[in-house]
């Protein structure tokens, strides 16, 4: 499948919770269950949050698409009080579209949506050591860990990675 990475709208917003659903109960089911996955989907991806997210200002929201159906999702913002950090705050494939580079190119492409950052950095649940993997490949190191992941008291621990970009 070919998957062009373009700006997500808000007529996408139904797709992105589609492909946010799927994707977490795939990745986190087995972690915390699929009863806690619904409702972390539930209160993080409603349709509000993401045109939300779609619409901030200082942020960059895409979508890989085939003209048909979104394979993969990926937004990140400026960091609050850090104006040389980006935040990578959602990158998810769908799993029939993982392993093609679609998670590669919407990384590659929201890399250059902040050409005044030098650092990009991500949360990444402790327990998903594919994730983890995933990031090192694309040149992020480990440098903090936190207790919260995703919402204060989640209860969820995750690993603070972070990359410095490329001058542009």
């Amino acid at each position: 499948m070919v998957y062009f990475v373009r700006t997500a709208g808000e007529e996408d917003v139904e797709k992105i919770r589609s492909v946010l659903t799927e994707t977490f109960h795939a990745s986190y089911d087995p972690f915390y269950g699929p009863e806690q996955v619904a409702r972390m989907v539930g209160s993080w991806h409603s349709a509000g949050a993401i045109k939300a997210r779609i619409l901030k200002k200082d942020g960059e929201f895409l979508v890989a698409d085939d003209g048909r159906s979104i394979g993969g999702i990926g937004y990140a913002a400026k960091y609050p009080k850090m104006d040389k950090t980006v935040m990578l705050h959602q990158l998810y494939v769908r799993p029939s579209a993982q392993g093609e580079g679609v998670g590669r190119d919407i990384f590659a492409e929201l890399e250059t949506c902040f050409p005044d950052a030098e650092i990009m950095r991500v949360e990444v649940a402790l327990q998903n050591v594919r994730a983890f993997s995933f990031y090192e490949r694309l040149g992020f190191v480990e440098v903090d860990r936190m207790e919260e992941w995703g919402a204060p008291n989640s209860g969820l621990p995750a690993i603070i990675m972070e990359k410095r970009l490329a001058s542009h």
